[in-house]
C-alpha cells in the first residue's frame, strides 16, 4: 500500500479498519464513564469534609497509579496482547469507579484512586498503540484526533447525564453509573475486537497502516524519550492542568458566585471545545507540522487561562472554558501524532508508556501544588500559575522545533524518502 492517505470522506477512512473503529467506540464509553465521575468528584469530596489540599493529594494517588503501570505497560502489551490488557484494564476501572463512593476514609479514597489510575493507563496505552500502529503515516494526527473526539464526546455526554441524575438520585449514583458504562466497554472489546489484528500493533508487525515490514531495531528508553520530549512536555502540562482544574475550578467558580449546578457543566464545555477544533488541528498538524500547531494551541490556551482572572460572569466563563478546551485539549492528539511519526512501530509501546508516564507525573505534581496555592494565596494565584506552565511549554516548542521532521522537509513523504520510508 502507498503512504498516501486513502481517498473518500473522513468517515469512510476512519471506519474502513474495523479494529480502529472498535477502539474509538471503546474510548467513547470510557469518556462517558469519566464524565459521569469527574463532573461530581470535587463537590462530592468537599461535601465529605475534605479541603482543597486534601482533594489535591487524592488526585496524586491516581497519578501514582498511572506511573506504576505506564512504563511497564509496553512489556505487558508484548506478553499478553492489547486485547487482554484492554479488557482487564476496563474491568479494573469499572470496579474502581463503583467502589469510590463506598470508601469511608481518606486513605480508602486514595487506594481506589491509585487503582483507577493504573487501570486507566492500561486502557490508554493499549488503545493508543493499536491506533498509532494501524493509522496511515501521513495522517497520524488526524486519526488520533478522532480518538480524542470519541473521548471528548464521552466527557460531554457524561456530565449532561449527570446533571439529570443529581436531580433524581443521590450523588453517589454517578460513580455506579460510571462503573456500569466501563463494564459495557469491556464487553464490547471481549466480543468484537480481533485479537490477531490488535496484536500486530503490540508486536511491531504493523507499519502505520501501510502494510510494509519494519526492519529498524528497537531504540533504548532515553533515545525514545529524546525523540518524543515535546509530546511528553505537552502531556505533562495537560495532566498537570487537567487534574488540577477538574478538582479546583468548580470550587474556584463557586467562591466567585456560581452555583454547584452551574459548575457541573464545566467539563462538558471544555470537551465541547475540543470537539469543535480537534479534527481541524489534526489535519493542520499533518499538513504543516505538529510542533507549529502545538505552539499555536498552547498560546491560545494560555491567553484563555489568563482571562479567567478578569471575569467570573457565568456566560463568559463558559466561553473561556470552551476556548481552553478547543486549544489545550486538542494538543493531545497532535502530540500523539508527532509521536507516531518520529517512532517506528516497534518503539510505539515504549513511547506510549513514557508519554503516559509524563501525563501521570503532571497529575502527580499539579493538584497538590494547585490546592496549596488556592488555600494559601488565592484562586487567582492558582490560575496564573497554570498560565505560566503553558507559557513555558510554548517556549519549549520554539527551542525544540527541530524535533518535528516537517521542519526539514516540505512533506511527510519527502521527509521519509518516499512511500514506504
Amino acid at each position: 500500500m502507498s503512504a498516501e492517505p486513502p481517498r473518500g470522506s473522513w468517515i469512510a477512512r476512519v471506519f474502513a479498519d474495523r479494529t480502529i473503529a472498535l477502539v474509538y467506540l471503546t474510548i467513547l464509553f470510557l469518556g462517558i464513564s469519566y464524565g459521569l465521575a469527574l463532573s461530581i468528584a470535587g463537590i462530592f469530596l468537599k461535601n465529605r469534609g475534605f479541603d482543597e489540599p486534601q482533594i489535591g493529594w487524592l488526585v496524586t494517588f491516581f497519578a501514582a497509579g498511572i506511573g506504576a503501570l505506564a512504563v511497564p505497560s509496553g512489556s505487558l502489551l508484548s506478553r499478553f496482547g492489547p486485547k487482554r490488557v484492554l479488557i482487564f484494564s476496563l474491568l479494573g476501572y469499572a470496579a474502581a469507579a463503583a467502589l469510590f463512593p463506598l470508601m469511608q476514609s481518606w486513605w480508602g479514597f486514595g487506594a481506589v484512586r491509585f487503582f483507577d489510575g493504573a487501570f486507566s493507563v492500561g486502557v490508554w496505552v493499549s488503545s493508543e498503540t493499536i491506533l498509532l500502529a494501524r493509522a496511515p503515516k501521513a495522517e497520524k494526527a488526524f486519526f488520533m484526533s478522532i480518538y480524542a473526539i470519541a473521548l471528548a464526546a464521552g466527557y460531554v455526554i457524561g456530565p449532561i447525564v449527570n446533571s439529570v441524575l443529581v436531580l433524581v438520585a443521590p450523588k453517589t449514583t454517578a460513580f455506579f453509573a460510571a462503573g456500569a458504562v466501563a463494564l459495557v466497554a469491556a464487553t464490547v472489546v471481549a466480543l468484537l475486537l480481533d485479537a490477531v489484528r490488535s496484536n500486530e500493533a503490540a508486536s511491531g508487525e504493523a507499519l502505520g497502516g501501510d502494510g510494509a515490514p519494519e526492519a529498524a531495531p528497537e531504540l533504548g528508553t532515553w533515545e525514545v524519550l529524546r525523540k518524543i520530549r515535546s509530546a511528553c512536555f505537552a502531556t505533562f502540562s495537560y495532566g498537570y492542568f487537567q487534574a488540577s482544574v477538574a478538582m479546583f475550578l468548580p470550587l474556584y467558580l463557586i467562591e466567585s458566585g456560581m452555583t454547584e449546578e452551574e459548575t457541573i457543566l464545566i467539563p462538558a464545555f471544555f470537551a465541547a471545545g475540543m470537539l469543535s477544533s480537534v479534527v481541524v488541528a489534526g489535519k493542520l498538524a499533518d499538513k504543516h507540522g505538529h510542533l507549529f500547531i502545538m505552539r499555536a494551541l498552547g498560546a491560545v490556551g494560555t491567553a484563555a487561562i489568563l482571562s479567567f482572572v478578569l471575569t467570573h460572569n457565568e456566560l463568559v466563563v463558559y466561553a473561556l472554558v470552551l476556548v481552553a478546551g478547543a486549544s489545550l485539549a486538542a494538543l493531545s492528539p497532535v502530540s500523539l501524532g508527532l509521536q507516531g511519526l518520529v517512532l517506528s512501530p516497534r518503539d510505539l509501546k515504549r513511547g506510549g508508556g513514557l508519554y503516559n508516564a509524563a501525563y501521570g507525573l503532571g497529575m502527580l505534581i499539579g493538584p497538590p501544588v494547585s490546592g496549596t496555592l488556592f488555600k494559601a494565596m488565592s484562586g487567582d494565584a492558582m490560575v496564573l500559575h497554570f498560565a505560566g506552565l503553558w507559557g513555558a511549554f510554548v517556549v519549549a516548542t520554539v527551542l525544540w522545533r527541530g524535533d518535528d521532521p516537517r521542519k526539514e522537509a516540505p512533506s511527510p513523504l519527502a521527509a521519509r524518502g518516499g512511500p514506504g520510508g
